[in-house]
């Protein structure tokens, strides 16, 4: 049809048509949505993916907080990174990190599985002892701080308390006084807190397994452990990883734990990226290195994230 013939088409229909396509346009399930998801795409835009952006442009300034910066192409250049480069707390702290990230992925995982594990033999109160395994999960890292100060305490402590019960007073450890045990006891922390969620995960996972697997692995002779070992546990792949990106991302936000048992400066042993940030910018009133900071550990957890969803994305689950 030539364009002549589809504008007399249109003038013969007349202003009904347009106005039946104008309503059409108003009744279709995208427009009506609108109000429901464009509230909160607009202010996730802007207070989450505006603030990581406004936070890469700070770092590309010298600003310290006391004269606003100044936005322009020549002022921005690289050196805060160049910094960090060079900075050996920088690294200390983010070997601390990725130590306490990996080892509490790692013992989370151990617990977890082995409480899913328990649990899912249980014969009575299956959900009695799930609620209270994941109970820790529902604190705040405050809570659990707090917590956990009391707990480690080497005077009144239940810990130290437990010790001097059976004779061993002597041998409680000053846990978060002695320089070799402060990431230690982060990490027992935050396993007390975390192991429920991911024995939640894994009783979930254990729960879609068919019963014929056990029941197969029970007829060619194999024991309890052995069935777990190499029977049940290999089925379980895809919860290991759902948990491990999880808790890794939890690992890298356990700021708010190590800021109420030791402050600003938990010392060379102890100190993590989200502490050292805090530290530069809010108490040296660095801003631009401590958005370097930030960014860097932006940078550890889209590494966390990516090779997650590209997981995801192979399996035709996202």
């Amino acid at each position: 049809m030539s364009v002549r013939n589809k504008l007399q088409s249109i003038l013969e229909q007349g202003p009904e048509a347009g106005q039946s396509r104008e309503r059409g346009v108003l009744d279709s399930d995208f427009v009506r949505s609108m109000p429901f998801w464009v509230p909160p795409t607009v202010l996730m835009g802007l207070f989450v993916y505006g603030g990581i952006v406004w936070n890469f442009v700070i770092s590309l300034t010298d600003f310290e907080g006391l004269v606003p910066p100044e936005y322009t192409l020549s002022n921005f250049d690289f050196e805060m990174y160049a910094r960090l480069a060079s900075d050996a707390s920088f690294w200390n702290a983010l070997g601390n990190t990725v130590i306490l990230m990996l080892g509490f992925t790692i013992l989370c995982l151990i617990v977890g599985l082995a409480l899913a594990i328990i649990v899912d033999n249980l014969l009575r109160g299956q959900n009695v002892f799930r609620t209270l395994f994941l109970l820790p999960f529902s604190l705040s890292f405050v809570v659990t701080g707090v917590f956990w100060q009391w707990m480690y305490n080497p005077e009144f402590g239940v810990i130290s308390g437990v010790l001097g019960l059976v004779g061993l007073a002597s041998l409680s450890p000053k846990w978060l006084t002695n320089p070799q045990l402060k990431l230690f006891s982060v990490m027992i922390a935050l396993v007390w807190q975390y192991s429920g969620y991911a024995m939640v995960i894994y009783l979930a996972s254990l729960r879609t397994i068919p019963q014929d697997h056990y029941e197969a692995a029970k007829i060619d002779g194999a024991g309890f452990f052995t069935m777990y070992r190499k029977v049940i546990i290999p089925q379980l792949s895809s919860a290991s990883v759902s948990i491990s990106v999880v808790v890794m991302v939890f690992a890298l936000n356990a700021f708010s734990w190590l800021f109420v048992v030791f402050g600003s400066n938990p010392g060379p042993s102890a100190d993590i990226l989200g502490v050292m940030m805090y530290r530069t910018a809010f108490r040296s009133n660095q801003w631009a290195y401590g958005a370097a900071i930030a960014a860097a550990q932006f940078v550890m957890a889209v590494g966390i994230i990516s090779p997650y969803l590209y997981y995801q994305y192979r399996r035709g689950e996202l």
